[in-house]
């Protein structure tokens, strides 16, 4: 039986049929077909309607993906967004078209919001709130934003999740994990693209941003790592009423970075604010390592005084030490065209298969040649990073996510940049960054903090030396003390040995039956009441040969279904 077959309850087919059909519509068939989903669907008694289609192969499949998954709702759609972030998984094409999913949807009614509010608050909305906008100012696939007013007067945004989002999500991420699954077994042709992997990734991302209080948490621990720069503010969090569906927070009475004639009229500079909001973004990246994930214009506000806010912390990453350190000396290594440099971060960093790594290291020198000799201000540090995940990508390698997460922060960073000033020069702005997070490694603090760490684990190696060798002498005299080879391929050729080895005597045994069978019934002869327990014994071992028989055809079976 596939993963398919095993589908929890008749919801899930329910579903699965929906997404099969939306599939379908979109032209995306054969894909139906091969992952087994159609097989499924038929023995279940539920027929998918395969017509209808011809108008929608008009669009390019990136185009078509695109609409399949925002038809298919929220989880989907989210899916995508992830999906987006993936450069090294997928070409710029599909990257562009899955960027322009969009959470918009139209919001709830009131009615349907506020007895979850009520559950939430503990009170009245009324009562704790002076005022409320029962109309919503902004809604999404998972929550809808509401405005209100403190008693004090302190203007707020109520961002309320969807009553009920989190049951089809959790069904959504069920049938999704399944389906990755048959997709990777039955297409070998797409395991490249490491869909449970990356099912099983979206599953934790998807759950954190559906956890407000997680959301404000965050929030908090960027808004202290801001605490000494002034020009940047983090939404207060309001404690008294936040919890896991419910997050309280300061209103921003600001521009939308989008809205670059709002930012004209204000009389704001479009090139201070770039430079800015890039050095907010790098130091998030490359000094705090707790970065905004998806800092896009609609993430962001300009205020009249000229400061910058930053709201929905529910897309997070998080880099360490080394991580930050490996990326400057990536982005340093394309700028000063040191591909060995290079071609060591993407070993390091890759997730696979086989590499040929004399291979990668030439297309990484002809990748860094392509910058040589161009003006630091004309490198689009975006894009070089991009063109790192495509070499990973030809490559059959797979960056981890934070890194994705990365990657996708400075495209969009660097996009966003241009977009307030086209003269902005991203490589000039990272390039004291870069070289401080390279520098930081010989401080002296860095050094003794490396060095107490080194020592510290000497010591403790040494004190648990004897011990362990105690032990270790101990098994030995006991005679514990062994090696174990574990070949999962050879164990695999065992079994089919085995498996061979019993059809084999099942077989023997099988002749054997029936030779001696026919000897018996051929002695009864012209019978007799004295041989009737001979014609009994005859015909049971027929019936036991027959049995056998039935046994070795099922086991050739199972085995040929197994494969």
């Amino acid at each position: 039986m596939t993963m398919l077959d095993t589908l929890a309850s008749v919801r899930d087919l329910g579903r699965l049929q929906e997404i099969a059909s939306v599939f379908v519509r979109h032209g995306f068939g054969d894909l139906v077909r091969r992952s087994g989903m159609a097989g499924v669907l038929e023995r279940a008694g539920r027929l998918l309607h395969w017509e209808h289609v011809e108008e929608r192969l008009e669009l390019q499949p990136p185009a078509r993906l695109r609409r399949a998954l925002q038809e298919l709702g929220p989880t989907f759609v989210k899916l995508g967004q992830v999906l987006a972030t993936r450069v090294d998984l997928l070409p710029p094409e599909w990257i562009a078209e899955l960027g322009q999913l969009q959470n918009a949807v139209p919001p709830l009614p009131w009615e349907e919001v506020r007895p979850q509010l009520v559950e939430d608050l503990g009170a009245e909305p009324e009562a704790v709130f002076a005022r409320l906008e029962t109309v919503a100012v902004a809604a999404a696939s998972l929550a809808q934003a509401h405005r209100a007013w403190l008693h004090d007067g302190t203007a707020v945004i109520l961002k309320v999740r969807r009553p009920g989002i989190v049951e089809v999500v959790e069904a959504d991420l069920r049938l999704m994990a399944r389906l990755a699954e048959a997709v990777e077994s039955k297409l070998p042709d797409l395991r490249r693209y490491r869909l449970v992997e990356v099912v099983r990734q979206f599953r934790t991302s998807l759950r954190r941003e559906l956890d407000f209080a997680a959301e404000c948490r965050s929030a908090e621990r960027i808004a202290a790592n801001f605490a000494d720069d002034e020009g940047v503010v983090v939404p207060r969090v309001h404690w008294a009423w936040t919890s896991e569906r419910l997050n309280v927070q300061d209103f921003i009475d600001g521009i939308p970075a989008g809205n670059l004639p709002a930012v004209d009229a204000a009389g704001l500079d479009r090139a201070e604010l770039a430079r800015a909001g890039t050095g907010i973004v790098l130091k998030m990246l490359l000094e705090d390592g707790l970065f905004h994930a998806d800092p896009h214009p609609g993430n962001l506000f300009f205020l009249r005084d000229g400061r910058i806010a930053i709201i929905d912390f529910g897309m997070v990453g998080h880099l360490g030490e080394r991580r930050r350190l490996e990326i400057a000396r990536l982005l340093h290594g394309m700028v000063v065209q040191d591909a060995e440099a290079v071609a060591d971060i993407l070993l390091d960093w890759s997730i696979g298969g086989e590499v040929d790594e004399e291979r990668l290291e030439s297309d990484t020198e002809t990748l860094v040649d392509r910058y040589r000799g161009v003006p630091l201000k004309d490198l689009r540090m975006g894009t070089m990073l991009s063109d790192a995940a495509g070499l990973l990508r030809a490559h059959g390698l797979v960056l981890p996510p934070d890194l994705a997460l990365v990657i996708k922060a400075f495209l969009t960073l660097e996009g966003f940049g241009r977009q307030l000033d086209p003269d902005f020069d991203m490589a000039s702005e990272a390039r004291p960054w870069l070289e401080r997070v390279m520098l930081r490694r010989f401080a002296p603090s860095v050094l003794a903090r490396r060095g107490r760490r080194g020592l510290a684990g000497m010591l403790e190696l040494g004190a648990e030396l004897p011990r362990d060798l105690r032990r270790l002498l101990r098994a030995a005299r006991g005679g514990r003390l062994g090696a174990r080879i574990d070949i999962p391929t050879l164990q695999a050729f065992g079994d089919q040995v085995d498996r061979a080895a019993s059809r084999l005597t099942m077989g023997v045994i099988t002749a054997a039956l029936i030779i001696g069978s026919s000897i018996v019934m051929n002695s009864v002869g012209g019978g007799g009441s004295g041989n009737g327990w001979l014609m009994a014994l005859g015909v049971l071992g027929f019936v036991g040969a027959a049995a056998a028989g039935v046994w070795i055809l099922y086991s050739i079976w199972k085995g040929a279904h197994r494969r």
